[in-house]
């Protein structure tokens, strides 16, 4: 299945904010030439660092991205930290460090749905919750034995010295057919891409990769590209947390939610894997479930008659903890990134690496 990336025509909403897209575009042009001429300073760790970000705001297939990476390092003996802002938690100025432990499970509500996601799935890698990613990566150097420091969505943040940029960009989402914030999703003008070093165009199982790969050829030709697909690896009931397989569940028919940056790209993801959706409702990115919340999720489950409502293992961690036992399962998608030249791709990584190493 292919699905079209978004209409060059933007909505009457999108286009009332074009002026104000216009100013966050001067303000990002004179945030970035300052630190090109060193008005605002970098400060370098003393480990590298690699950035795993994009241009858009979430959607892109980047916390499945940062896991593959952090799984690659682990295995090559890199000993990595993940660096995480942790958006959206209660004590957002505070830092959290969530130590190497095999039954950690931390509370999304006060360390971010994605750091908590990533948690549990890398339980023996460090994970420092820190919006300054300096001094969350100082903490890491002080705590643990850091060989590499990973950047959950770094790109952006460049105040912290990087010596590796992978950028994430989704093959269903042309770049030239979005507006900057707050008109549309893109937090950067395409032109920032001169910055990346390797570019990973994701879900290419939906989309066709080359449109984006002659942009970036143009903006950037040094960049090395890789593409990845979107795997469904199993689903996990929210509720209980009793597992099945990719199979279960095919055929019938599935409403699907989530609150993440492109939820089209989730749905077209359930048809590609075989499900039968027969309804779909979005909510804000990083949409915490309560309340009027619940009382939506639940009129759409009653309006659709679903076998089972399928949402994002990052929805999960927002749907916790749910004090109410469900007619119908709510099933978490937990998915795997899939690098088509993996090889190639963990060449041009620890090159880059080794060559930090030795500079």
């Amino acid at each position: 299945m292919t699905i079209r990336p978004e209409s060059k025509i933007l909505p009457p909403k999108s286009k009332i904010l074009l002026p104000l897209a216009a100013v966050f575009r001067m303000g990002v042009a004179f945030r970035n030439t300052a630190y090109a001429r060193g008005w605002l300073k970098t400060q370098r760790l003393d480990r590298p660092v690699v950035s795993v970000g994009n241009l858009s705001v979430g959607g892109t297939g980047k916390t499945p991205l940062v896991m593959l990476i952090a799984q690659l390092l682990s295995r090559k003996g890199w000993n990595p930290a993940i660096l995480t802002r942790g958006y959206g938690r209660r004590r957002g100025a505070q830092t959290v460090v969530l130590a190497p432990d095999v039954g950690r499970s931390p509370d999304p509500r006060e360390v971010g749905d994605e750091p908590a996601l990533l948690a549990r799935a890398l339980a023996q890698v460090p994970i420092i919750v820190c919006a300054d990613r300096y001094r969350g990566g100082r903490r890491a150097e002080r705590c643990f034995n850091v060989g590499v420091h990973l950047v959950d969505d770094g790109f952006q943040h460049r105040a912290l010295a990087r010596d590796v940029d992978v950028v994430a960009l989704d093959a269903t989402q042309g770049l030239s057919e979005q507006a900057l914030l707050p008109a549309g999703r893109l937090r950067e003008p395409p032109a920032a891409l001169g910055r990346a070093h390797l570019v990973m165009v994701t879900r290419v199982e939906l989309g066709d990769p080359r449109p984006l790969e002659r942009q970036v050829r143009r903006i950037n030709p040094q960049a090395e590209i890789f593409h990845a697909t979107t795997r469904l690896s199993e689903l996990v009931d929210v509720h209980t947390g009793r597992t099945y397989s990719p199979d279960a569940f095919r055929g019938e028919p599935v409403a699907a939610f989530c609150g993440i940056g492109n939820p089209g790209a989730f749905f077209a993801d359930l048809r590609e894997w075989g499900f039968s959706v027969i309804g779909e409702h979005s909510f804000r990115d990083h949409y915490v479930y309560a309340g009027a919340g619940l009382e939506a999720l639940n009129a759409f489950a009653c309006r659709s008659h679903p076998t089972a409502l399928m949402t994002t293992e990052k929805d999960a961690m927002n749907l916790q903890p749910l004090n109410r036992s469900a007619e119908v399962p709510i099933l978490a998608c937990v998915i795997r990134t899939e690098i088509l030249d993996q090889g190639g791709f963990e060449k041009a990584l620890l090159a880059r690496l080794r060559a930090t190493k030795a500079m």
